[in-house]
């Protein structure tokens, strides 16, 4: 079993390097108070003047001015096998991670971000973007989203997705990454999303933040520890 670095009781805003927008920061922070950076995160973090509690990564991308800011809370985690947001994502326990910084920079990094929300199905975790958020849809959602808002499935693995709301029907369908996905649906009102596997991305406009923040916190079903 992995053991936490930080637990909280409350949200935390975790900062990656890919040196998110300062709206993005103040959003995050809002709900999130307390901070933990991956790695280059840090710098951001720096820049901002905010004081993390941790910062978790192979620190191969922070600075030495973020090292000596930050020497009391560094956890250096060497492996290589991993990024730097696996590396601090499993090791948070929190009611919800909000990530800044982990998209809309390298494609590549972004994917491997993606990949990473699939790798820990039981951390509830939402990656703000400058247009968009995203995050691994659990068993249940329900969203009060306005009418014709975008609403996109994407999947990472074979998985249904039971749905209301959307003007696309996804009942008995299935989806994978190489096959069918849900990108580019519409909703035409509040909509209610019951995934069947730990595998389907759900994006969404930014202006859902908020309702998708405490749809999350308002609890219902949680994904199991991936095996393995």
């Amino acid at each position: 079993m992995i053991q936490p670095i930080v637990s909280s009781s409350a949200p935390i805003t975790l900062i990656g390097g890919a040196d998110p927008a300062p709206d993005i920061l103040t959003v995050a922070l809002k709900w999130g108070e307390t901070v933990v950076c991956a790695d280059g995160g840090a710098d951001t973090a720096l820049w901002a003047e905010l004081n993390p509690v941790a910062v978790i990564g192979d620190m191969d991308s922070i600075s030495d001015a973020a090292k000596d800011a930050y020497r009391d809370v560094l956890h250096p985690i060497t492996e290589q096998d991993s990024t730097d947001f696996d590396k601090a994502l499993r090791h948070i326990v929190a009611p919800l991670v909000l990530g800044a910084g982990f998209s809309g920079a390298r494609i590549d990094h972004e994917l491997g971000s993606m990949t990473v929300l699939v790798r820990h199905p039981d951390r509830r975790c939402i990656l703000i973007g400058d247009d968009t958020i995203m995050l691994l849809c659990p068993p249940e959602i329900t969203l009060d989203v306005a009418e014709g808002s975008a609403v996109s499935l994407f999947p990472m693995g074979d998985v249904g997705c039971d749905s209301e709301g959307l003007r696309w029907a996804t009942d008995g369908l299935r989806f994978a990454p190489d096959g069918r996905i849900g990108t580019l649906n519409k909703a035409t009102g509040p909509i209610i999303l019951r995934p069947d596997a730990p595998k389907m991305l759900l994006i969404l406009p930014r202006a859902a933040l908020e309702v998708t923040i405490k749809a999350l916190l308002a609890g219902g079903a949680t994904w199991s520890v991936r095996a393995g």
